[in-house]
């Protein structure tokens, strides 16, 4: 009589199941009633992927590199009063339809104006905020980025 050891079964256990398992899925895929989900052991029954899938609405969409941290290298004037602009240079700033926005810290939330000009180049206004030390926030798809000291001047 032979005896088996626990590894043995172990593997025996394993290789039944792979048997089992794998005509059934493949019967699944094959009526079209499930999906595989490669690599997750299991699959999904009557399911759309995506609901109110629009073709042509994919293919406009940006695609957003968030590889790319922006970078602000210059902030021309490097002060100004509020209502005046400001342009701001650096690298990463995406596309128009990637960029989200500008913000002043001494503005708080408050929505800037800003023009975006390409993936370089922001023209902002500056808010009517109290005179003094502000930073500039650039907000893209691939994050913030922070300029230096920037000096609100009195009205």
């Amino acid at each position: 009589m032979q005896t088996w050891r626990s590894s043995e079964w172990m593997m025996m256990a394993l290789a039944g199941f792979f048997l089992l398992s794998a005509p059934a899925a493949w019967a699944e895929e094959q009526s079209g009633k499930g999906a595989i989900v490669e690599g997750a052991g299991f699959t999904l029954y009557d399911m759309e992927s995506i609901k109110g899938f629009d073709a042509e609405k994919v293919e406009r969409d940006p695609v957003c590199d968030r590889s790319k941290r922006p970078r602000i290298m210059k902030v021309e004037p490097d002060e100004a009063k509020p209502g005046q602009k400001v342009t701001i240079r650096g690298e990463n700033f995406g596309t128009k339809e990637c960029f989200h926005g500008v913000a002043f810290s001494a503005a708080g939330p408050a929505k800037i104006d800003h023009k975006f000009i390409n993936d370089t180049t922001i023209e902002a206004t500056v808010p009517d905020v109290k005179p003094g030390m502000s930073f500039i926030d650039v907000v893209a798809g691939g994050g913030n980025a922070r300029s230096k000291g920037f000096l609100v001047q009195p009205k």
